[in-house]
């Protein structure tokens, strides 16, 4: 999986990681360009990006959407996907989830599904969760940022819309396209924030809020 986001990142040794989750975000043009700036620019499920005209949030280039079979596609989410890569995590194929396809998912788009043997587990032993006797496991966008740390541990890792962090005993959440849901109860995002949190303890990652 490294060489494929070497691929699609502008450079193969990407100095700087941004990854982007869907909290809403009040405009802040510091911010979108700190985004746009990155070698790599990652972002979850149904995201949004700025557009001609509109201020200034979260930025406008993406190189990977990872995403899930719940996904709630937004127009920025298929647009231009040939220049993207698309990487789907199933956790729940540890348990129940089917290997189908998305009856949703345009035919000339392959993605890449990732593995939960080195992804999945290894992310959910840091964070202690027994994903392999429990039906628990992380955030797709947790799940992204782990992706992009393990994957390159010497770039600049740059997250933003990560509302666990501050905020981690909420039960739902608002995302930036309008929508909302419930934190699913497969999700520990207390300890996803914490993980995260000894990230940026340790200066190995910054939260652009």
């Amino acid at each position: 999986m490294v060489s494929l986001l070497q691929a699609y990142a502008d450079r193969p040794d990407p100095r700087s990681v941004a990854v982007v989750g869907n909290q809403p975000l009040a405009p802040d043009a510091e911010r979108a360009k700190a985004i746009d700036s990155c070698d790599l620019v990652i972002r979850v499920n149904g995201f949004v990006c700025d557009e001609p005209g509109a201020p200034p949030t979260v930025g406008a280039r993406t190189h990977v959407v990872v995403f899930n079979r719940a996904l709630r596609a937004t127009k920025w989410v298929f647009a231009d996907y040939r220049s993207k890569l698309y990487l789907m995590v199933e956790p729940g194929r540890l348990h129940w989830e089917p290997e189908d396809i998305p009856g949703w998912w345009p035919a000339d788009l392959g993605f890449v599904p990732v593995s939960n043997c080195e992804v999945t587990l290894p992310l959910s032993e840091a964070m202690g969760l027994p994903s392999r006797e429990e039906a628990a496991w992380a955030t797709t966008g947790t799940m992204a940022a782990w992706i992009a740390r393990s994957s390159f541990p010497d770039a600049d890792l740059v997250l933003s819309g990560f509302s666990f962090v501050d905020d981690p005993n909420q039960t739902s959440w608002q995302h930036a396209a309008g929508d909302s849901c419930i934190v699913g109860p497969e999700h520990r995002i207390a300890l996803e924030g914490r993980l995260l949190q000894s990230w940026l303890d340790a200066g190995s990652a910054r939260l652009l809020r």
